[in-house]
């Protein structure tokens, strides 16, 4: 248990609790311990917390949590109840500081009794910080007494409870402060639980990331030696002496090369795109775009890949012209009807439509092709992500593509998404909004 520090202006104000205040502070303390057993959500459970207290403490009016940030140095709301708290979420105090920062700096509980006791321990408050205070508490009581915790865990110190008193009568007593040590303990349990899982999730994110990288180079590696054999094996044939190949022949041997060199083409345009997204380079050059002449174009120039399909573009002819980088749209469109093509190996009809809706536009890319499975759909666009069936593991790509169209979507304040039957096809669709986005700073062009 903290060693509590009571700053008092009357001995008499500490009084010994009732027997009912007594199972009122324990049913509390089962109510906090529920919190912690069905909430893993700092952001819910912490004023949960906070409003627990309040309601078991008559004499306590307004709580703030604040917890130390490592990277700043400074304390910062976690979250707060009775104050206004968008000033609070500026406030950043530094140990040592106001009553929340000496209570995290000596590590012991401080109870402050009165007007002056809080005016003394408030008064090396920078100015910033008094300004963000005496706008969170406007129109507030000035704090009759006030009570802080320190969140401890071993020798180390998340951050500070504080309860204050604004216009009850009475103060905080005794118990109160052996009670809120206790609760203290348990909140701090609750942060340590879930900041080590969530340190959890993202060291076993990283791992999984690092797997499906490994994945990726050995996919790619695979996916660039089979065109670089069929490159080396019809060039070779072609310069081989002692052999005279007709002229319609060296055409179709050129013309493998060079369809194997635009598959080269394509998995190194993707890796370099994923780099410079992965970067934060990605520029977008917006100006009014025509999305049916792009959905045209994209087609013309894939229609050579297969001769198994049908194609076919159907937009209003009032489609409205948006705001767009039509560089960068085209490429999404290119990469949609692709996909089509190679999941849909039987060939059929491949359509690119366009639809208006009141503030945005939505084109779909359809084919009838073999289907995604559910539990694959919400997995597309994920980096590294591929399906992993017998069918996919022989269509060519880098499995980047999907995720530099979520990328290039999502730059546009756009939304792209899949809707699949296993066995009869997929759509899938992005819209764009009509009205101009707001440019973000990844938006703008370098100086």
């Amino acid at each position: 248990m903290n060693t509590t520090l009571a700053f008092e202006t009357n001995s008499d104000v500490l009084r010994p609790e009732s027997a009912v205040e007594r199972d009122h502070k324990l049913s509390t303390i089962f109510h906090v311990a529920r919190i912690m057993a069905s909430e893993r959500d700092l952001a819910v459970m912490l004023p949960q917390f906070i409003g627990a207290l309040i309601e078991i403490l008559p004499v306590a009016d307004s709580g703030v949590l604040m917890l130390f940030d490592r990277d700043v140095q400074r304390l910062q709301v976690a979250a707060s109840l009775g104050y206004e708290a968008p000033f609070l979420q500026n406030l950043q105090l530094a140990a040592g500081e106001s009553l929340s920062g000496k209570a995290f700096q000596t590590g012991t509980t401080l109870f402050f009794a009165s007007r002056d006791d809080i005016a003394v321990a408030m008064a090396d408050m920078s100015p910033e910080n008094r300004d963000l205070f005496k706008a969170a508490t406007a129109g507030l009581h000035q704090p009759l007494s006030a009570v802080c915790v320190p969140l401890k865990t071993g020798q180390d110190c998340l951050g500070v409870l504080v309860l204050e008193n604004l216009r009850q009568r009475g103060t905080f007593e005794r118990a109160d402060l052996a009670f809120l040590e206790a609760v203290a303990e348990l909140i701090t349990l609750s942060i340590d639980n879930v900041r080590l899982s969530q340190e959890l999730q993202a060291t076993l994110a990283f791992k999984e990331a690092n797997r499906l990288k490994e994945e990726l180079i050995s996919t790619l590696a695979h996916e660039m030696r089979t065109p670089l054999t069929s490159i080396k094996g019809y060039s070779t044939a072609l310069l081989m002496d002692e052999v005279e190949f007709s002229p319609a022949t060296q055409r179709e041997f050129l013309q493998i090369i060079d369809e194997e060199c635009d598959v080269l083409q394509d998995l190194i345009h993707d890796l370099l795109e994923s780099s410079i997204i992965d970067a934060g380079l990605l520029r977008l050059e917006f100006q009014p775009t025509l999305l049916p002449r792009l959905a045209h174009a994209a087609i013309e120039d894939l229609l050579h890949q297969s001769g198994k399909h049908q194609f076919a573009v159907d937009f209003p002819a009032d489609f409205p012209i948006v705001d767009a980088d039509p560089q960068r749209i085209s490429q999404v469109l290119r990469n949609l009807v692709d996909n089509a093509i190679k999941y849909s190996p039987q060939g059929g009809l491949i359509v690119v439509r366009g639809v208006v809706r009141p503030d945005e536009v939505i084109v779909s890319v359809a084919d009838q092709g073999v289907g995604i499975a559910p539990e694959h759909l919400n997995r597309l666009f994920e980096k590294y992500f591929r399906i992993e069936t017998g069918l996919v593991r022989h269509v060519v790509g880098s499995g980047l593509g999907l995720p530099i169209a979520h990328t290039i979507i999502e730059s546009h304040k756009g939304r792209i998404w899949a809707e699949s039957t296993v066995g009869e096809g997929t759509v899938f669709f992005f819209s764009l909004p009509i009205s101009v986005p707001e440019r973000s700073l990844t938006d703008q062009p370098n100086d």
